[in-house]
């Protein structure tokens, strides 16, 4: 069955805090110099609310890593200022901090499905997509809250570097399999396509389009996702692709065979070696892989990967 990561959530909060899009400064959070990991969590007081990673597939070298942050009752918190830090060991060298930007999940009107302004879905992601690993294997990895009553701490699951080497990586040439077509389904988009309404990225055979133009390639199930940011993912490429998407082919891959979890992945997911869903893979017209995203992202974090990419193939 498919691994869900992290951002499922029963509401929000709006009291003020940091806006959506916005990033504190490091400089209002800790210094790590010359302090362990376990120094940095130990000075601060314990925070109440939990820090919840959406993300497992961590590699050598720099990563993006986004997280969910909530209330004990599972309501989700928009607006809190955090920054991580991370270590191999407890008493290797501190990277951080590392302040994290909130990324909403909310998209215009136009293109909301249906069911995604329903209790449970994500309203909101945090990412820090700097963070550098120099070695594989396990790290430590905390995040302390900027909070009204003063900085609080929490730890984080330990992310593992180098466990899942079979997903295809940026650089690499993007495996070339044939995703389904409304045509292929003789229109019938109910075989291929899980949301309500059904998504526009339906057009192109990725088998195809791909080392001939640059593709947006997204694996997402919106009805069958259990980490409920799967329908607010391809409402975000959706409106990514009526505002900037022109010379880009956008393609929505469902996850389950017969869009049944009972028969198990597709056989493009394994492709590309994926066990957690959502996923996004940013393709150039040169068939490699530029940029890949794992777990939720909002309209303008796919909006500025979409017009890195365009930039990059207008470069040459």
């Amino acid at each position: 069955m498919l691994l869900a990561v992290g951002l499922a959530a029963c509401g929000g909060d709006d009291d003020g805090g940091q806006a959506a899009g916005s990033t504190p400064s490091a400089s209002d959070f800790p210094s790590a110099e010359g302090r362990t990991i376990e120094d940095v969590l130990a000075a601060q007081s314990p925070s109440d609310l939990v820090v919840a990673p959406a993300a497992s597939v961590f590699e050598l070298g720099k990563n993006r890593y986004p997280f969910g942050v909530f209330n004990v009752d599972r309501s989700q918190v928009d607006d809190a200022e955090v920054a991580l830090y991370f270590a191999k060991t407890s008493e290797s060298p501190v990277q951080g901090p590392l302040p994290a930007t909130v990324e909403t999940l909310e998209t215009k009107p136009a293109y909301r499905s249906k069911g995604s302004e329903a209790p449970g879905e994500a309203t909101s992601v945090y990412v820090v997509d700097n963070v550098r690993f120099d070695r594989s294997g396990p790290w430590l990895a905390i995040a302390l809250i900027n909070g009204d009553d003063g900085m609080e701490g929490a730890r984080l699951p330990s992310p593992t570097v180098g466990q899942f080497p079979g997903v295809a990586r940026v650089g690499q040439k993007a495996p070339r399999v044939s995703t389904p077509t409304a045509a292929s389904v003789g229109g019938d988009l109910s075989k291929i396509d899980t949301r309500q309404p059904h998504s526009s990225m339906h057009e192109a055979d990725l088998e195809d389009v791909l080392g001939k133009k640059p593709v947006v390639l997204l694996f997402a199930t919106p009805a069958l996702c259990q980490s409920r940011v799967c329908g607010p993912t391809v409402d975000a490429a959706e409106q990514v692709k009526a505002e900037v998407g022109d010379g880009v082919e956008f393609i929505h891959m469902e996850v389950y065979n017969d869009n049944d979890p009972n028969k198990g992945l597709r056989p493009q997911l394994a492709a590309y070696g994926l066990q957690t869903e959502p996923w996004v893979f940013l393709i150039g017209s040169d068939g490699k892989i530029k940029r890949r995203m794992e777990g939720a992202f909002g309209v303008e974090e796919l909006r500025s990967a979409v017009e890195d990419l365009k930039a990059s193939e207008a470069s040459g």
